[in-house]
């Protein structure tokens, strides 16, 4: 994280050449409310006053950082959620240079896409950051039918799909301090105003984009403020323990129930099972080839034909 901040304040004149050299005797906390001011400067298409206007919330949204470009929202998040930033801070940039999604893979993130970080401070333990996930997910699909999008489909464990192809993809991340989560960073990627050629050739078969479906640009800015209003929504459900009430959502627009799926989980295990449903933790309930019943807690489903 140290040098990726770092990056971005040389990236837009905040550092010199002659300060790298002197940096390693500085505490990066400095900077914080220089990156901070750096999220208030001009942008392009994506403009706080859109996004404020009209913002239905209470607490999601109400403190916005909006960069040009930046390596990883989540990253820049994280460091500010160390930074006296309030629950619900978002941090959003027009272009990402070295985002990731789950494992750690790379997510191409050009010009055109929506792509946030929404710093929560909840008071949880490790075990619900599954269901903050599927929370979220509800929210991205329910923001995309608000603005036209039938029937968009959820694929566990983070993907929104829309006629069997991903628009978007979610990464749930937990800033810990002894054991104990201070912060939880919900990173979210929406490919909105995009090509499909506009990503690498080996991620085009399977992507969508929301240009694409709908054969016209749309407002970016709408669809940042009509998501943190979801986002808070079911954040009221989450903090009030309705867990039942989320998975109810998520289940009516699951595209993995009900699918032969390839699990993958860490370490190389890999297996065909059916996939039954979602328990009430979040995990998914698949039924081996051997039918034994297992729950997946983690890893990867691949939708097998």
């Amino acid at each position: 994280m140290r040098n990726e901040i770092i990056n971005l304040l040389k990236k837009e004149n905040k550092l010199s050449e002659e300060a790298l050299n002197e940096i390693k005797d500085l505490e990066i906390n400095d900077f914080s409310n220089t990156i901070k001011e750096l999220g208030k400067q001009k942008t392009d298409y994506i403009k706080e006053s859109e996004i404020s206007k009209d913002l239905n919330t209470n607490f999601m949204g109400k403190d916005i950082y909006i960069y040009k470009e930046v390596s990883s929202t989540n990253t820049v998040a994280k460091f500010l959620s160390q930074h006296d930033v309030k629950n619900g801070a978002v941090v959003i940039s027009e272009k990402q240079t070295d985002a990731k999604g789950r494992s750690g893979k790379a997510w191409a993130s050009p010009l055109g896409g929506v792509w946030l970080s929404v710093i929560l401070h909840p008071e949880v333990d490790h075990s619900k950051l599954p269901m903050i996930t599927l929370a979220a997910g509800v929210a991205v699909a329910k923001a995309l039918e608000k603005i036209g999008v039938e029937n968009p489909e959820i694929k566990w464990p983070n993907d929104i799909m829309i006629n069997g192809k991903k628009v978007c993809g979610i990464l749930t991340e937990a800033v810990a301090k002894f054991n104990t989560i201070e912060n939880i960073i919900l990173g979210i990627g929406i490919d909105a105003n995009l090509e499909v050629t506009d990503f690498p050739e080996e991620l085009q078969e399977g992507t969508t984009t929301l240009k694409e479906y709908f054969g016209k640009e749309i407002d970016e800015n709408l669809l940042i403020k009509i998501l943190l209003e979801e986002l808070e929504e079911i954040s009221h459900l989450f903090n009030e323990n309705e867990y039942e009430r989320i998975l109810k959502e998520w289940r009516k627009r699951s595209y993995t129930i009900g699918k032969i799926v390839e699990v993958r989980k860490p370490f190389n295990a890999y297996y065909d099972a059916y996939v039954i449903g979602i328990g009430k933790e979040g995990a998914l309930v698949v039924e081996k080839i051997d039918g034994t019943l297992e729950k997946v807690i983690s890893g990867e489903c691949i939708i097998k034909n």
